[in-house]
């Protein structure tokens, strides 16, 4: 009897498991099934936007240092939107244009300013590389608990179906164990791909904003001096 039982039980599919829960149970599988997907939408997104801002550090890094004038640069990028180097390049110039335009006296006061034209820039740049990084932090952290309630509920259920029919035996007791366990399993495949995807992004987030700091840190020291030498021409 008990064979048959276990026989029966293994020919569900995880399908009928679906359709057998009872409601709360499904409503924790489809809302972890839907983070999911967001999950892996976000990992896939992510994955192709930092390669492509990779590159883009590099081509502007290959300009920057190829003995172009950074006039000439800065006309070239600040008539199109740049992002990451660019985008700190044209924040930093501009600065120094206007400043200029309107007779800098102070070589203190316009450092401040360009430094901190690149720092509201670089702000913006991070938050643009970690934006929705929380949210695979939360399915990674939520998702198996979520998941675990649902097989609470499920759990609950079955034993309540179990008294209502005084009946113990595997037949019974199998399939609504095992639509709770599978609430459990579904929070799991959420999370683990969201865990591991989130300490490689961030991990990857940081090294390129090194990078950004990293520029903006050697592009403000060539400025102060060019700074220096403008005024003292000026004198």
């Amino acid at each position: 009897m008990a064979q048959e039982a276990l026989s029966a039980a293994g020919s569900v599919s995880l399908w009928d498991l679906f359709w057998q829960a009872g409601f709360v149970v499904k409503l924790v599988m489809i809302g972890l099934l839907f983070a999911s997907i967001w999950s892996w939408a976000i990992i896939i997104d992510k994955t192709m936007r930092y390669g492509s801002f990779r590159r883009q550090l590099n081509r502007f890094e290959s300009h920057f240092w190829s003995g172009q004038s950074l006039e000439e640069l800065y006309h070239s990028l600040s008539e199109r939107r740049t992002t990451g180097m660019g985008a700190l390049f044209v924040a930093a110039m501009r600065e120094w244009k206007k400043s200029f335009e309107k007779g800098a006296r102070s070589p203190i006061g316009l450092q401040q300013r360009i430094e901190k034209a690149m720092d509201v820039t670089l702000a913006r740049e991070m938050d643009s590389l970690e934006s929705r990084l929380g949210f695979l932090a939360t399915v990674g952290s939520a998702a198996p608990f979520i998941g675990l309630f649902g097989t609470v509920i499920g759990i609950m259920t079955s034993f309540q179906a179990i008294a209502g029919s005084q009946q113990t035996s595997l037949a019974v007791v199998a399939p609504g164990i095992a639509e709770a366990l599978l609430a459990t399993a579904i929070g799991l495949v959420a999370a683990i791909p969201a865990v591991i995807a989130y300490n490689k992004l961030s991990s990857d987030a940081g090294k390129l904003g090194m990078r950004l700091e990293a520029f903006a840190d050697e592009f403000s020291a060539i400025l102060s001096r060019q700074i220096d030498e403008k005024l003292t021409q000026q004198r």
